[in-house]
């Protein structure tokens, strides 16, 4: 299962900050302006169903923002399974939450335990354990009422090999009209998945993310005392909180190998199914065919730090941040720009055959 390099590179190109939202939108302009017209004109009377399959890490949540930040929001929503059940864990303890909730599960659920059982396993689960699929398949359609006739990313089934079958008739089960549907399989190397997670940081007052590799924030602080280098959150209201890792993310993918791997074997099989389109997303390239295929900024950078004792200061170094792939190949890891422009040029493709 090898997945195509795309070509985003483009000559003579200027130099984005693809950080800068106001860089970002000429970026888009010039490197999908006509397909992103496409894409607005189709959705002002149409949707569609994308089913983002990924391991954990590769940045689902980020393409979809990301694509909605360029589309519009008028348009686009992203269900994430995991949000919607969180959601109603969350709020199943108020009376009327839970009434409100099994109004609509005696109107909409069909399964073979009942709804008290699923509520129960519900309020009992773990994050290793699923909730049974019907179940599942409920309080999406619930969710999705909620949002109206958006285009939908759907983020978190399947998430089981059993679950794969459903999500062919997905739209059918959920009860939606009879617009395109089609998987979105992304490939991202183990490697990056580990040092995302072994550096990742967050506010412990807004929670915002960064990251000490791979997510500069404005300002870098040195804790002389135990030698290491730490962030101060970029939100002016957190009033210089200082942004920590989480517990057992110094472990990397360790922690989640079991959900890797079945996550992998998921990809695999929607990659081998018949009668639905897939979108194929590829994180890294080559080193030797980077300059053939991207521009350097799209290229994701990695930070390392120096203390200088005279000034007593922070010198930020920047350099491409290169990874071996999962075949053992140096590569550069993309930002997510890039991914999205080949994500946008491979849905205008499925739209406008369908």
């Amino acid at each position: 299962m090898i997945f195509p390099i795309f070509k985003t590179k483009t000559e003579n190109s200027p130099c984005f900050n693809l950080s800068d939202p106001e860089d970002r939108k000429k970026y888009f302009q010039l490197k999908a302006g006509d397909e992103i017209e496409k894409l607005k004109k189709y959705l002002e009377k149409n949707t569609f169903i994308a089913y983002l399959l990924g391991k954990k890490n590769t940045g689902k949540s980020t393409y979809s923002e990301l694509f909605t930040e360029i589309i519009g929001p008028e348009h686009i929503a992203h269900i994430s399974i995991g949000d919607v059940v969180r959601e109603v864990h969350q709020n199943i303890t108020d009376s009327k939450q839970r009434k409100d909730l099994i109004s609509f599960l005696k109107g909409n659920y069909r399964g073979y335990i009942s709804i008290e059982q699923c509520l129960d396993a519900l309020l009992k689960r773990d994050t290793a354990t699923l909730l049974p699929t019907e179940f599942i398949l409920t309080l999406t359609k619930r969710a999705i009422s909620k949002v109206g006739e958006k285009a939908l990313f759907i983020d978190g089934f399947p998430r089981d090999l059993d679950q794969v079958s459903y999500s062919l008739y997905f739209r059918d089960l959920i009860g939606w009209r009879e617009d395109p549907d089609f998987f979105i399989l992304i490939d991202v190397p183990e490697l990056v998945i580990d040092e995302r997670i072994k550096h990742r940081v967050v506010c412990p007052k807004c929670h915002a993310p960064r990251n000490l590799k791979l997510h500069l924030a404005k300002k870098v602080r040195y804790d002389k005392q135990i030698g290491e280098f730490y962030f101060i959150c970029d939100n002016s209201e957190c009033q210089g909180e200082k942004m920590i890792s989480k517990e057992g993310d110094k472990l990397g993918i360790e922690t989640i190998r079991s959900r890797l791997e079945t996550d992998q074997k998921l990809i695999k099989m929607a990659f081998s199914l018949y009668g639905i389109p897939k979108i194929l997303l590829r994180n890294s390239i080559p080193v030797k065919e980077a300059d053939k295929y991207v521009n350097d900024y799209e290229i994701t950078p990695e930070y390392s730090y120096q203390w200088n004792e005279e000034s007593k200061k922070v010198k930020v170094i920047e350099m491409p941040w290169q990874v071996l792939d999962d075949r053992g190949t140096p590569s550069y890891s993309l930002l997510p720009p890039p991914v999205v422009v080949s994500l946008i040029k491979q849905m205008v493709e499925i739209l406008h055959s369908t």
